[in-house]
């Protein structure tokens, strides 16, 4: 419900604030007054079209703030809730429409983007003028209308969940659809790939173990002729070796270290150089002996080499790493074997989810259809009592059953509509008259409303009773009081009739010192209500006798219970 509407040089308006409270609030005044100003103000708030125009002429910036007392489980909350942004059951929207168009748009102090706090408006205000059908005339909303009076919430929830999980699984199958062509590709490579690798064998460690094998297959004559001469020089020399020296030095200090003891540590050395040599000569011809010089050894690990090398380069990895690409390999090759599998158990749950779409939506539309005929049949009665006595309604339903599912069922909603006795009923939104559509939108939502409780809380008539007059306009305003005792009903009005059944009346009145003019905004009292329905009732000069007729409207709603 709209609580509070501030609004600074906006248009002709300097600085006005309203306070608002549930049922029918009239806004009355003078023609040019700016009635249709503050309807304007509201629709730039929640997030309507508003130009560099809109701003007060002499002023910088405009600056238009209201505030929402919201529902406990309303969709306006569920919506906060989806952005992240907090509230405490109140959520205040403001504007800021600067002289060079620009704007910024803020909900409870955060700044968002035209079109998201555009989304949160139609949540909170539905709007209704000679020119803004912002309900009636979209056929999603119509569609949305007859849901809210049919109360279809039981079968929209589930289909909605149902069509999700068909688009998720439809998505699936296009993407394998689009990677068939190169799956069978793909499968032949990979199983070439892991063939090759798996025919390879290649162990951990084993490059370097290879590697190593090859450098020494491959300088064997080099390493045997290296291998000799150390061992001819340490132990087996023809002549003398590293051994004999030592052992003939060993001989010639022995006899001296009778003579002085500090001898007997280079002896000791000696000993232990010449069990070192032994060992090393000992070593050497071992080496020599397991020295294999088989040059079709060295062929095999060549090849082998090579062979690993080739593979290594062409899947473009470390030759130590091909166990590790052979894996994985092996794992994409497992899942686009199974991926034949998969998109057939995929494309059976998918045929499964569209068979349960339609049992669904056969529940959704014979729901729609029952509702369908009760709707046109109440919103037929009111029209005839709001002056169109050959008035017609109807709601069309156009069922597809296999057009491709969609979350709100398989028909579309149409409002057909005869304004007029011996008139084929057409789309309402090709209805001509203003004032005609105006009074066709008060009776889908008084009908609707009497059905259920959601959408908006707040909605605003502008000049809904154009071009009808006295008893007519009063059960116009009768239809708006009822509405407004389901929530808040704000209505711009001409009509006495009209604005005598409302629950509070704020006339516009434009004031002007012969430079500016501006709006002023005032919450009448019962005796001001008096005056101003007396001056609507009689012009120019406001005389005893509509004084009279005035206070008689007001007490006949009040007797009512009004």
């Amino acid at each position: 419900m709209l609580t509070h509407l501030q609004i600074r040089d906006f248009a002709i308006i300097d600085s006005v604030e309203l306070e608002l409270g549930a049922g029918l609030t009239a806004l009355t005044g003078e023609t040019g007054a700016g009635k249709s100003i503050l309807v304007d103000a509201v629709m730039a708030v929640i997030g309507g079209r508003a130009g560099p125009d809109v701003v007060r002429h002499g002023a910088e910036r405009a600056e238009l703030s209201a505030s929402f007392v919201l529902g406990a489980a309303g969709p306006a909350v569920h919506w906060l809730a989806e952005q992240s942004i907090e509230h405490d059951g109140e959520v205040i929207l403001r504007r800021v429409i600067g002289k060079d168009g620009r704007s910024r748009l803020y909900v409870n102090g955060q700044t968002l983007p035209l079109g998201v706090v555009r989304e949160l408006g139609e949540l909170l205000i539905d709007i209704h003028g000679q020119s803004e059908f912002l309900s009636l005339l979209r056929r999603d909303s119509q569609r949305e209308l007859l849901d809210g009076f049919a109360g279809t919430d039981e079968h929209l929830a589930p289909l909605a969940a149902i069509v999700a999980e068909w688009r998720e699984g439809s998505a699936e199958l296009r993407r394998l659809a689009t990677e068939a062509g190169d799956r069978e590709a793909r499968l032949e490579l990979l199983r070439y790939q892991v063939q090759e690798l798996t025919e390879l064998g290649l162990a951990d460690g084993e490059v370097g173990t290879v590697t190593a094998e090859a450098t020494r297959l491959a300088h064997a004559g080099r390493l045997m002729e290296s291998a000799r001469a150390a061992l001819d020089l340490l132990y087996e020399g023809a002549d003398a070796d590293a051994h004999g020296l030592a052992s003939r030095a060993q001989a010639a200090l022995r006899p001296a270290l009778a003579y002085d003891p500090r001898l007997a540590a280079p002896a000791a050395q000696l000993d232990e150089a010449l069990i070192a040599l032994k060992e090393a000569g000992r070593a050497l011809a071992q080496y020599l002996d397991g020295l294999d010089i088989d040059p079709r050894r060295q062929e095999q690990v060549e090849r082998r080499l090579a062979t690993i090398e080739e593979l290594a380069r062409k899947h473009r990895v470390k030759a130590e790493d091909l166990p590790a690409e052979q894996a994985r390999l092996a794992v994409e090759l497992a899942a686009l074997e199974h991926a034949g599998t998969s998109a057939g158990e995929l494309e059976a749950r998918v045929a499964a989810l569209v068979e349960a779409y339609r049992g669904q939506a056969k529940k959704l539309s014979r729901a729609r259809a029952k509702a369908a005929a009760a709707l046109g049949e109440a919103v037929t009665a009111r029209m005839r009592g709001l002056g169109m006595p050959g008035g017609r309604f109807e709601v069309k339903l156009t069922t597809d059953p296999a057009a491709e599912p969609r979350p709100h069922g398989a028909d579309d909603v149409e409002f057909l509509v005869s304004a007029n006795p011996g008139q084929p009923v057409r789309p309402v939104a090709k209805v001509a008259s203003g004032g005609e559509l105006s009074r066709i939108s008060l009776s889908v939502q008084v009908a609707s409303v009497s059905a259920r409780r959601g959408g908006p809380a707040c909605m605003i008539f502008d000049e809904v009773d154009a071009g009808v007059g006295g008893a007519v306009a009063e059960m116009v305003g009768r239809e708006l009081h009822a509405l407004g005792s389901g929530g808040q009903v704000l209505c711009v009005t001409h009509l006495p009739q009209v604005a005598s059944q409302a629950d509070q009346q704020v006339r516009v009145t434009k004031l002007t010192d012969g430079r500016t003019s501006r709006t002023a905004l005032t919450l009448l009292s019962e005796r001001d209500r008096v005056e101003e329905l007396a001056r609507m009732l009689g012009g120019v000069e406001v005389t005893d006798s509509a004084r009279r007729h005035a206070r008689e409207m007001l007490k006949a709603r009040r007797e009512r219970g009004a």
